[in-house]
């Protein structure tokens, strides 16, 4: 099958879970014999690079701002649909789906996909404009997708509550990782097990400030590294620098991809996730496959990654964090056999091997729906029910629009917001 993916920064991956999803399901896919193409955007992925492991990138300009990067960009890849003769298309997050109602208008008769990562708008970085707009995303997923995929139970079961329909659960994969060698990290002074370890956008719902107060309760030679960098959170990463300051062996070695990142993951003697809210991390996953034992805060999110093999900590507790820190630190026999057990775990329940099969089949199924005709809008049953929910999510932004200016207005000097009194005996 002819494939579009819609909705990811692009690849290769540099940084996000997003992106690392779709590169190595794209990939997987070119490599069972599909005819892969994957939209990039201009100020991630270099325009010169037309095709990457067997698939096809189709690089179009974004404005590169906090709240029109992604939506402009789908905007134009989906008029690109225009000129593109797809099988399936395939869309990847609320944000992007947003507009998964304009590429059904383009493509009445291509059947598209749209797998909901993780709900976004409870992330820290968004305003209240920005995550009612992802909410609204998440209803035109749920509601305008031929079939909804969801990367965990959990969104699983919140998508049958809420929507009434029935997704596919398909989680987050990763490739099975052999550890390299020390040789790229030794310039921050790394070696085997001699660090813990963290792999994230620096972005506050990561906890990223949680990890860093809780090491410097602690008494050890092992450094803390943090891998990774800003996403339009440049004041959040310099109060994280402001935090490590005093304290040389917090190292940040912003974002790392390939030989440096695989050998980060894989020298670590601990993988530290300290978030509070995911979808199913990826890094976390990532850093079981090379057979780090990993800490991760208690969200349900974590729980279903990690099952029994791995630690927990009380989800935004430093002084709990540090407590696990200080016993695992002590501790390097059960650190190692956890280590093997999510190892395991992962090349159980979350190899690409097994997942991307279960991805072909929801394509080959909704192929097939297609040979016959289709209404444009297949999940929406009750015409006059859809219109009464879009028309109700639209006046809530337009409500909350006024209101931001209303409170803004409060605050304005009073010689703009009240006329000068006019003079009697003007000269």
């Amino acid at each position: 099958m002819k494939i579009a993916f819609i909705g990811q920064k692009g690849i290769p991956t540099t940084t996000g879970g997003v992106e690392k999803h779709v590169e190595d399901l794209a990939v997987k896919l070119a490599q069972a014999g599909h005819e892969m193409y994957v939209y990039t955007r201009r100020n991630y992925t270099d325009r010169n690079l037309k095709k990457y492991k067997g698939v096809n990138l189709i690089n179009l300009p974004n404005i590169a701002t906090k709240h029109l990067d992604a939506i402009s960009h789908t905007f134009l890849a989906c008029l690109d649909l225009m000129r593109r003769d797809y099988d399936l298309i395939h869309f990847h997050s609320i944000g992007p789906s947003s507009l998964i109602w304009l590429a059904k208008l383009i493509k009445p008769q291509t059947p598209i996909i749209a797998t909901f990562h993780t709900q976004c708008y409870y992330h820290q970085k968004w305003g209240s404009l920005a995550k009612l707009y992802l909410q609204f995303g998440e209803f035109v997923l749920c509601n305008f997708s031929d079939r909804v995929i969801t990367i965990s139970k959990l969104l699983k079961k919140y998508v049958q509550d809420k929507y009434d329909i029935e997704p596919v659960h398909v989680s987050n994969g990763v490739n099975i990782m052999e550890v390299k060698s020390v040789r790229n990290i030794a310039k921050w002074g790394l070696a085997k097990d001699s660090y813990l370890f963290l792999a994230s956008r620096l972005v506050k719902h990561k906890g990223i400030h949680y990890a860093i107060k809780a090491y410097e309760r602690l008494k050890t030679d092992k450094k803390l590294v943090i891998a990774g960098d800003s996403s339009f959170t440049d004041d959040y990463v310099l109060s994280l620098k402001k935090l490590a300051q005093k304290n040389k062996n917090i190292i940040f070695t912003g974002n790392q991809s390939g030989r440096t990142l695989a050998e980060l993951y894989g020298s670590a003697y601990l993988f530290i996730q300290p978030s509070e809210s995911e979808g199913l991390s990826i890094a976390l996953l990532e850093a079981m496959s090379y057979g780090r034992a990993v800490l991760t805060s208690d969200i349900k999110e974590n729980l279903e990654a990690i099952g029994d093999a791995g630690f927990v900590f009380k989800n935004k507790s430093i002084s709990d964090l540090a407590a696990r820190l200080e016993r695992l630190l002590n501790d390097p026999v059960i650190v190692r056999e956890k280590g093997k057990e999510g190892r395991n775990r992962v090349k159980k329940y979350f190899s690409w091997q097994q997942l991307t099969g279960l991805i072909e089949t929801v394509y080959r199924e909704e192929r097939a729906a297609y040979n016959d005709y289709r209404v444009i809008w297949p999940r929406v049953i009750v015409l006059n029910n859809t219109i009464y929910l879009f028309l109700l999510q639209f006046f809530k932004l337009i409500i909350l629009y006024f209101n931001l200016l209303m409170q803004s207005a409060v605050y304005l000097p009073k010689k703009i917001i009240h006329r000068p009194k006019t003079l009697k005996n003007p000269t």
